[in-house]
C-alpha cells in the first residue's frame, strides 16, 4: 500500500528545538512569533444547544439487578472487570428485551446470600420490564463477563453466548426457554490456562466469516489468571491494588466455525488467528476493505491491537501495525478496552474508536487512504475530554437523529482508592456523550442531556436499542458491582425524523449478519452493517437499523447488500420516514404500523 509521509509530534518537537538552537545569538533575526496552539486543541468557547434528553428509568422500568463481583478484600483481578449484557429479542415479538451478565462469589468465600445468577428481563411494551430469568431457564450462576446474541441454529429464535472466567456457556433458545448446550455444541473449555477456572474470556461476536450461511463465533480471551497465580501489586507502596495485565501472560482469541447449526469446531490456528499474547477485551465486526467479507478488529490491553482482514479463503491476515491502528502515534501499545468500528463519513471509509486507560485518551483511528488509518482523536476534540477518564465501553449511535453518528461512552476506574494517589482521577466517573457536529468534530454534551450522564458510576459496557419503538435509540450502561443504568431517549418527536429498518435474513442466517443497508437522504449517505459485538462485553440491538433523517421527511433511496452478495441492490425510492421490514426472501421494504 502507499504510505503517506508523516512525522510524529516527537520528531517535530526535536526539529523545533534544533532550529531554535541554530538561530540562538543572532541579533539580526526577527523575534520569534508566539506559539499558536492548533485549533483542535482549543476548547470550544460555547457548546451547541441540543434538544436531546435522557431519563434514568432503571428502577421505574423494573430492572432490579445488582452486579456481583465476589470481592471479599483480596482484590482479585477479575472482580473489577465485569460486567456485560445488552439488548435482544428473545421471544420474537419485535421489542428489545434486556439480558444482564452476573458474577458470583468466590468458592470458599461465600457470604451465605442466595447465589447471584444471570438475569433476563422481558419488555412489557409499556415502559416496564419483567424478570423472566427463572421461567426461561437462565437462573445460572457463573463468573460471567460478556454476552453475544444470535440465532446460531437457524430456527428463528435468538440464542445467547456468555463469556466467563471459567467455562463459557452457550444457551440455545427453544421458543423462549433456554438450555445449556455448551458441551454438545463443542464449545467446552479446552484451554490449559487454568486447571481450576479455565480461560478468562471477555468480548465475543457472532459473524459468518466464511459466508456459508451459518453464523460462527469469535471469542476474545484476556490473560492467564487464577487465584493461585494472583500477584501483589500496589499503587502506594503498601496496600494491595487491582493488577493490570502486564504481569500476566496473554491468551489467544478463538474462532469457532459453525459446522451444521448444532456443533462448532475450533479453527483458530487454521484461520491464522492464534496469537497467545493478545490480552483482548473488545471486538468489532466491520468490512474494512469493502469487499463484502467480514473483518475483525480487536482492542488489546497493553498489547498492540489486531486488524484481521478476511482473506476470503477461510483465513485472516493481521494488518494492524501496517495500517496504523496497532499502536499510538509514539509507537506504544495502549490499554485498549472497548471498541467500535463504523463508516462515520458515509460509505467506504471506516473509523475505529477504542476506549483506553486514564491518562490515555480515546483513540479515533480514521481511514485516510485505503487500509491506512490515522488517529484523529485530537482533531475530533475527543482527547481533552477523555484524557482523565478510564473508558471501557463506547458505541457509535445517532442519538439526536440528525444523520451523524454520536459516541456514547462508559467510564469507570478499576481501583477504588485511585483518588488517594492521583487526585485528578476518580474511581466512579460520569458517562459521556459526544455529539457529532457533522464537521468532523464532537462536543461533550453529557452535562446537557439529563441526569443519566451526570451521576458518577463505575461503568463498563454501553449498548443501544429502541426499547419503546418510538424511532430513537435508548441506552443501557452496565455498572461494576452495582445496578445498571437504563436511559430512555426523550428526544422531542418534532425535532427530528428517523427511518427504521427491521432486517430479516434467510435461514440459517435469519439475523442477516453481514448485510449492509445504505440510505441516501439530503445529499448524504448513511451505511449500517448488521453485526454483533462492539463496545465492551455488551451487544446493541441488532434487529433494527435506525437512520436519522433530521428535518427530512423521506429518504431518496434505500439499498441493501445481503450477506452472500457482493453488490448493493435498490429496495426503495422516496421512502417516507417510519418503520419498515426488509426481508431477504422478498428483497423489498414493507411499511410496518405499530
Amino acid at each position: 500500500m502507499k504510505l503517506s509521509c508523516r512525522r510524529s509530534p516527537a520528531f517535530l518537537l526535536v526539529l523545533a528545538f534544533a532550529l531554535s538552537a541554530c538561530g540562538a545569538g543572532r541579533e539580526d533575526e526577527a523575534e520569534t512569533p508566539a506559539y499558536a496552539a492548533p485549533a483542535y486543541t482549543v476548547s470550544d468557547a460555547r457548546v451547541p444547544e441540543t434538544a436531546l434528553r435522557f431519563t434514568d428509568i432503571t428502577v421505574d422500568a423494573g430492572i432490579d439487578f445488582v452486579h456481583e463481583t465476589g470481592a471479599f478484600g483480596r482484590k482479585w483481578m477479575p472482580e473489577t472487570m465485569g460486567s456485560g449484557g445488552g439488548f435482544l429479542d428473545y421471544d420474537g415479538d419485535g421489542w428489545p428485551d434486556i439480558f444482564l451478565v452476573n458474577g458470583m462469589e468466590w468458592p470458599g468465600f461465600e457470604s451465605g446470600r442466595p447465589p447471584a445468577t444471570l438475569e433476563l428481563y422481558r419488555n412489557l411494551k409499556n415502559g416496564r420490564f419483567e424478570d423472566v430469568t427463572a421461567e426461561t431457564g437462565l437462573a445460572k450462576s457463573l463468573y460471567g463477563m460478556g454476552a453475544a446474541f444470535a440465532d446460531y441454529d437457524g430456527d428463528g429464535d435468538t440464542d445467547i453466548f456468555v463469556s466467563a472466567l471459567g467455562p463459557n456457556k452457550l444457551f440455545r433458545n427453544d421458543s423462549g426457554v433456554f438450555s445449556d448446550v455448551t458441551g454438545e455444541a463443542g464449545l467446552s473449555e479446552t484451554s490449559e490456562a487454568s486447571a481450576q477456572l479455565g480461560s478468562w474470556s471477555t468480548a465475543a461476536a457472532w459473524l459468518d466469516y466464511d459466508r456459508d450461511g451459518r453464523v460462527d463465533l469469535f471469542v476474545c480471551n484476556y490473560v492467564q489468571w487464577t487465584p493461585e497465580t494472583d500477584l501483589f501489586t500496589t499503587l502506594d507502596g503498601t496496600t494491595k491494588s487491582y493488577a493490570t495485565p502486564e504481569q500476566y501472560d496473554g491468551e489467544s482469541c478463538r474462532l469457532y466455525r459453525n459446522a451444521d447449526g448444532e456443533r462448532f469446531s475450533d479453527v483458530t490456528s487454521q484461520a491464522g488467528l492464534f496469537k497467545p499474547d493478545g490480552k483482548s477485551l473488545g471486538v468489532a465486526i466491520a468490512d474494512i476493505n469493502d469487499d463484502a467479507w467480514p473483518d475483525i478488529v480487536v482492542a488489546n490491553d497493553t498489547e498492540h491491537n489486531f486488524l484481521y482482514l478476511n482473506q476470503r479463503d477461510g483465513t485472516f491476515m493481521d494488518t494492524a501495525v501496517g495500517s496504523g491502528i496497532g499502536y499510538d502515534e509514539y509507537g506504544r501499545a495502549r490499554a485498549g478496552m472497548g471498541i467500535d468500528a463504523v463508516q462515520l463519513e458515509g460509505v467506504g471509509r471506516y473509523s475505529i474508536a477504542i476506549g483506553n486507560f486514564s491518562q490515555e485518551p480515546i483513540s479515533l483511528y480514521t481511514e485516510i487512504e485505503d487500509g491506512l488509518f490515522q488517529d484523529f482523536s485530537g482533531q475530533a476534540r475527543l482527547s481533552g475530554a477523555s484524557l482523565l477518564k478510564l473508558t471501557f465501553g463506547l458505541s457509535f449511535v445517532d442519538l439526536n437523529l440528525d444523520g451523524f453518528l454520536d459516541l456514547a461512552v462508559a467510564n469507570g476506574h478499576i481501583e477504588p482508592t485511585i483518588n488517594e494517589v492521583q487526585q485528578n482521577i476518580t474511581f466512579e466517573q460520569e458517562p459521556q456523550l459526544f455529539l457529532n457536529s457533522g464537521a468532523g468534530t464532537f462536543f461533550d454534551a453529557g452535562g446537557l442531556v439529563g441526569d443519566g450522564f451526570s451521576r458518577p458510576v463505575v461503568a463498563r459496557g454501553v449498548a443501544h436499542g429502541d426499547i419503546d419503538l418510538d424511532g430513537d435509540s435508548d441506552l443501557l450502561i452496565t455498572v461494576n458491582g452495582d445496578r445498571p443504568l437504563l436511559l430512555r431517549n426523550d428526544l422531542p418527536l418534532d425535532t427530528a425524523n428517523s427511518l427504521v429498518v427491521e432486517i430479516r435474513g434467510r435461514r440459517p442466517n435469519t439475523d442477516a449478519l453481514g448485510a449492509e443497508v445504505a440510505v441516501f437522504a439530503s445529499g448524504r449517505t448513511q451505511s449500517r452493517l448488521v453485526r454483533t459485538g462492539s463496545s465492551y462485553l455488551t451487544q446493541s440491538f441488532a434487529g433494527n437499523l435506525i437512520f436519522g433523517l433530521g428535518e427530512s421527511a423521506q429518504a431518496d433511496s434505500v439499498l441493501v447488500r445481503w450477506p452472500t452478495n457482493d453488490s448493493f441492490v435498490k429496495v426503495g425510492s422516496d421512502v417516507a420516514v417510519g418503520r419498515y421490514l426488509l426481508e431477504e426472501r422478498t428483497n423489498r421494504l414493507r411499511r410496518l404500523l405499530l
